[in-house]
């Protein structure tokens, strides 16, 4: 009994011992196992999560993708617009630098489609009621005050004065073009807000109601303040594009088609203060029917005459028709707007897909040129070798997405999935190549406007719509011999 009772004991001790050695070994292999499993399951997750990331960007819906880009876009005009005037900067490098010293120079073109993009931004709810009221009565609070010549804007304004900056030399007073792109805004406003109906309101909308109408009101003495007339120069029957009240008429620049000026002459004949007679439009922009001339570019069909080359940059087909709905209109130089433009972004998508400078990058889903920074500064990219510079300028498909959505949103969607080398706070930034590996982080308001402009055409017609609705436009296209058809 003893001796088992001391092999038990022995048994006991044994057992205890073992206990305790599997304790210590199964501690250690812990201890080494508890590590090398979190670091599996963190890059697992890390790994999946990338995954989800690159797997969202292509499940994005259409409609969410063009949201996304035209709410980015419209940051630029609306965060990143100079303080004071509340206008568009011409330009603004995320990288800080600023070789002319000119981050707060506002432009009066570039604004003009910022304007468009904010009025967008208020009927979508980026911005309520009120606040895009409040950005709206301090850029009219500065125009009324800013220097104007005529009636007529300069390229540029220093946004803390109002006062001009020169553009060149003796480009340091009216710039009828970008004064042009502007009315072409603030007519669009002018009908967002005259419309209002204060029945069945509250206090508070009636209040709003109230400034809508008076920011309309002060909207249309802008509006007729503008002297078309005076820039034939001294009545001949074409537009010039400056004049200086130091150098005068020594710019020497008159407008002729076709190019993105479009708008200058339909604006010019409507005016109900200092409207131009047709024969202008008809003497100079046609230049008595030599704006026609039927030819073929990557074997597309255009009919008008491109200044300098035979098919323009993009946004010859963009900025003149913002406002100015190209759909089904027709004047004796042209049978169909539309169709007309819509070639002509088919014929500079065609040369990229063609691709005969063997650039990389071109192709199917990425391709456009037009006027943009540039790997040596800034350049009006085009369809042919000697103005392809091997640079794709985002704007230009996006912007075109009104006459080719499918093809725009094929862009789109390509851009959107390079991320953040292309795009950025403010939308897509300007311009790269992938040639020269060159991608600035950098924008520019004439090229950012269009895009988020022509995403709301796209999506509702709501500033064709309006813009269409202004009572002088609709003179001023029917003086000018343009109709619908239905």
């Amino acid at each position: 009994r003893d001796r088992l009772r001391s092999r038990g004991l022995g048994d006991v001790y044994k057992r205890q011992s073992l206990s305790y050695t599997c304790q210590i070994s199964f501690q250690i292999i812990m201890n080494i196992l508890y590590p090398l499993l979190f670091c599996y399951l963190l890059l697992g997750f890390s790994q999946g999560t990338n995954i989800t990331a690159k797997q969202a960007k292509k499940q994005l819906s259409d409609e969410a993708l063009l949201d996304t880009v035209q709410h980015r876009t419209f940051r630029y005009f609306w965060e990143g617009a100079e303080p004071n005037s509340g206008l568009a900067r011409e330009r603004i490098h995320m990288d800080g630098i600023y070789p002319e010293n000119d981050q707060n120079i506002v432009t009066s073109g570039g604004s003009g489609f910022g304007i468009m993009a904010i009025l967008a931004g208020i009927d979508r709810g980026y911005v309520t009621r009120e606040e895009g009221l409040k950005r709206m009565e301090r850029i009219i609070t500065f125009l009324e005050t800013a220097d104007r010549f005529h009636g007529v804007c300069p390229h540029w304004w220093h946004g803390d004065t109002g006062k001009v900056k020169p553009f060149g030399q003796k480009d340091n007073g009216g710039d009828l073009v970008e004064t042009a792109f502007i009315m072409q805004a603030l007519l669009t406003v002018h009908q967002y807000y005259v419309n209002k109906d204060s029945t069945r309101q509250t206090p508070t909308e009636k209040a709003l109601t109230e400034r809508e109408l008076s920011l309309a009101t002060r909207i249309d003495q802008l509006w007729r303040e503008v002297d078309w007339n005076f820039y034939r120069q001294n009545g001949q029957n074409v537009l010039y594009w400056h004049w200086s009240p130091q150098y005068a008429w020594e710019m020497n620049f008159p407008i002729h088609g076709y190019n993105e000026c479009l708008i200058m002459y339909i604006l010019a004949a409507a005016s109900p203060t200092h409207g131009i007679p047709p024969k202008v439009y008809h003497e100079g922009w046609a230049e008595n029917g030599a704006i026609l001339s039927p030819h073929k570019v990557e074997n597309i069909e255009l009919n008008l005459r491109y200044q300098d080359s035979k098919a323009g940059p993009l946004f010859w087909a963009q900025y003149s028709f913002l406002g100015l709905n190209p759909t089904k209109l027709k004047d004796k130089y042209c049978s169909d707007y539309f169709n007309e433009m819509k070639n002509l972004t088919l014929a500079n998508r065609a040369y990229c897909i063609r691709n005969p400078k063997c650039h990389k990058g071109f192709g199917s889903d990425c391709w456009g040129l037009t006027a943009s920074y540039s790997v040596n500064g800034y350049a009006a990219h085009a369809p042919n070798e000697h103005d392809d510079k091997g640079v794709i300028s985002p704007t230009a498909a996006l912007s075109s997405i009104v006459y080719t959505p499918e093809y725009s949103l094929q862009v789109m969607r390509h851009l959107y999935e390079m991320g953040e080398k292309v795009f950025g706070p403010y939308g897509f930034y300007d311009a790269f190549s992938e040639t020269d590996n060159w991608y600035p982080q950098r924008y520019l308001a004439i090229d950012q406007g269009p895009i988020a402009v022509m995403i709301e055409n796209y999506r509702s017609g709501l500033l064709w719509k309006l813009f269409m609705s202004h009572p002088d436009i609709q003179k001023g296209l029917q003086k000018l011999g343009f109709s619908i058809e239905n």
